[in-house]
């Protein structure tokens, strides 16, 4: 129950649930309403977990940079987890400290290797996951369906959010048909509403690997319940990292699906339907994204699904999954 108490919110208690019990590091800490806002620059993040709690760290040529105990050491202010960073648009602080961290001998005790870390969720509890089907071409024409008009929109929750080098326990008791979709997530680092094209790119914060996991039999064969085949506990691994939004074009990235090391999906974002900024653009047109809102954007072709029935042979127990997107890093999951 302390445990609990660290936490204030519905959405916090369901990141708990999501992810195994762990707090967050400091996540109560407001910044100062002096503080200059804004998203962070140049960086890749990623949360960690340790001792019990998440803790937002930074990757660079001197290794993973825990944020909360560099901020001790030098007596700076920083965000403690992802979600501090983004919902509280605290990017610059961040950005102060990652360059103080990096000069200084006194915070040379913050810098750890990566082997061994535990990773958890990029975003641990985001108030929305919005997820974008149908949105390359050629993965519509493998599954036979039409170009869609518009975006098509569902969700996930967050109990189904997972992370690098995590498992996913398949629910055999009622389904069987599971399958793999790697996905550019975009992750949104400002308030949007009804906002432009010309604008929408200037609300993400970063970007980051995804895999929307589904199973296929709950999504198409019972009365069209595309929520229930989506987003089942542990259906959305995230990670390792998000890299900041300045050093990527997310209309032009590699992206690969590896199952027990053979490659079952490989294309490129440039298929998309809808690139990024429609794609932002028009989920605001209904739906407020706020800081820390995630949006998986699709997967191409190369499913399970979009091959004959004959030689569809769905996931079991016991599949190792790797997901990579070009510049952000490989996601590993395993199946049991």
């Amino acid at each position: 129950m302390e445990r609990r108490k660290v936490l204030q919110g519905a959405g916090a208690i369901a990141a708990v649930a999501a992810t195994g019990g762990f707090t967050m590091a400091n996540a109560g800490a407001a910044p100062d309403e002096q503080r200059k806002r804004g998203m962070a620059h140049g960086l890749t993040v990623l949360n960690l977990r340790r001792n019990g709690a998440y803790a937002l760290a930074v990757k660079t040529d001197k290794g993973i940079l825990i944020v909360p105990e560099a901020a001790k050491l030098l007596k700076m202010h920083a965000p403690a987890t992802v979600d501090d960073l983004l919902q509280h648009e605290d990017g610059p602080s961040l950005n102060s400290l990652v360059d103080a961290a990096l000069k200084s001998s006194s915070a040379h005790s913050a810098f750890i290797k990566e082997d061994g870390i535990e990773y958890g969720p990029v975003v641990t509890h985001p108030e929305k996951i919005v997820c974008v089907g149908l949105n390359y071409r050629k993965h519509a024409q493998e599954i036979g369906s039409p170009i869609p008009k518009a975006p098509v929109l569902f969700n996930k929750f967050n109990v189904a959010l997972n992370h690098h080098k995590g498992t996913v326990k398949l629910p055999v008791e009622y389904a069987k048909k599971f399958d793999y979709e790697v996905e550019l997530v975009m992750v949104i680092g400002k308030e949007a509403k009804n906002v432009s094209e010309g604008d929408a790119l200037s609300c993400v914060a970063g970007y980051c690997t995804g895999n929307d996991f589904t199973a296929r039999d709950l999504q198409l064969e019972t009365g069209g319940q595309w929520m229930i085949g989506k987003t089942p506990d542990q259906f959305a691994p995230l990670g390792p990292y998000m890299v900041t939004a300045d050093q990527i074009n997310p209309d032009n990235l590699k992206l690969e699906t590896r199952v027990n090391g053979e490659t079952r999906q490989s294309s490129n974002t440039n298929d998309f339907i809808f690139n990024s900024k429609q794609m932002i653009s028009y989920i605001s047109r209904y739906i407020t994204l706020r800081p820390g809102d995630i949006i998986f954007t699709g997967t191409p072709e190369g499913v399970i699904q979009g091959k004959p029935k004959d030689q569809q042979v769905w996931l079991k127990p016991g599949d190792k999954i790797a997901c990579s997107l070009e510049k952000l890093g490989e996601l590993t999951f395993d199946l049991v």
